[in-house]
């Protein structure tokens, strides 16, 4: 299993030169990837449900791997995930094609469908039917990306008779892992993208049935489910006298992840932007940065 981390996209530690800072030591100490995620807006207190720390300052996904292209030289670049809604198929197309150039072909493409209605509301895209236009935009993106004359007429995109060029270094396109947790969304992986990718409400003790399920899905389409990628998001939680999925002693986690290479997952980044003590806007950035370091120094590959 390879082991990715991810840099500061979220909270008061998310600074360029923070970012600049991971980056390079990861890459320098053999991690073989560097993620951000995305989250456009967080609901203020009383009109919805106050989502975690973690969201409520978060930086670009896209902007960053770009500013990461252009520091880093081997290490891998992923999101996970961008929402496909809040872009037209042709710009998001456009956008990642850029950066898989600026990266020299490191890009990994982790595509979701979105979950906040407010966010939805914000773009102006319709909420309804989120599963049919993830099928009808990744269709859209494929022939963006391979064909030389672009003429895509779908149920809900369309690109008109065009040449859309460059087109990405990594051929036919880079590889594009989706996200989700409900059947439908596993199901979708496994019949239509390189793989999958969890979310930080995973349960780590049985991401291997939704492997399963990604799998299976992936045979009943006559795809080889073994070329298939299996990313986890993995939210490290270093603590004394605390215990759980990837939580406790430096040990602990060692064990975690060997349990989670056991269970098929072919990567796990560590992303110390969904422990509240780093990823809010209240930690101590300072405090973030030196704790990363040691994460990075006692959970580095090798």
């Amino acid at each position: 299993m390879q082991l990715g981390f991810a840099v500061p996209v979220s909270g008061s530690w998310a600074t360029p030169s923070n970012c600049a800072e991971i980056a390079r030591r990861a890459e320098a100490l053999g991690y073989s990837s560097l993620w951000t995620f995305q989250r456009l807006l967080s609901p203020l207190d009383g009109d919805r449900p106050v989502l975690a720390p973690q969201y409520r300052r978060v930086h670009d996904p896209l902007a960053t791997m770009a500013y990461l292209a252009g520091l880093t030289t081997t290490v891998r670049l992923g999101v996970a995930v961008v929402n496909m809604p809040y872009y037209a198929p042709i710009v998001l197309a456009k956008l990642l094609t850029t950066i898989d150039h600026q990266s020299a072909g490191r890009l990994d493409v982790g595509l979701g469908i979105g979950w906040s209605p407010d966010e939805f509301a914000a773009v102006g895209t319709p909420y309804d039917r989120r599963g049919a236009r993830a099928e009808d935009y990744l269709r859209c993106l494929n022939a963006i990306w391979t064909d030389d004359v672009v003429d895509y007429e779908g149920d809900f995109y369309r690109v008109p008779r065009s040449r859309v060029d460059p087109k990405p270094l990594q051929r036919p396109h880079p590889p594009v892992l989706m996200g989700g947790a409900a059947a439908p969304a596993l199901r979708r992986a496994g019949r239509l993208a390189d793989g999958w990718i969890s979310s930080s409400q995973a349960d780590l003790a049985h991401i291997d049935d939704s492997i399963r399920t990604v799998c299976d899905a992936a045979r009943d389409a006559g795809r080889d489910p073994h070329r298939l990628r299996f990313v986890c998001r993995g939210v490290v939680k270093v603590r004394t006298g605390e215990r759980g999925p990837l939580t406790g002693s430096f040990d602990d986690i060692r064990a975690d992840l060997t349990d989670l290479a056991a269970k098929n997952v072919t990567e796990t980044f560590v992303d110390l932007n969904f422990d509240p003590e780093i990823g809010s806007p209240d930690a101590d950035p300072a405090a973030s940065m030196r704790h990363a370091h040691e994460v990075l120094e006692a959970l580095a590959p090798g």
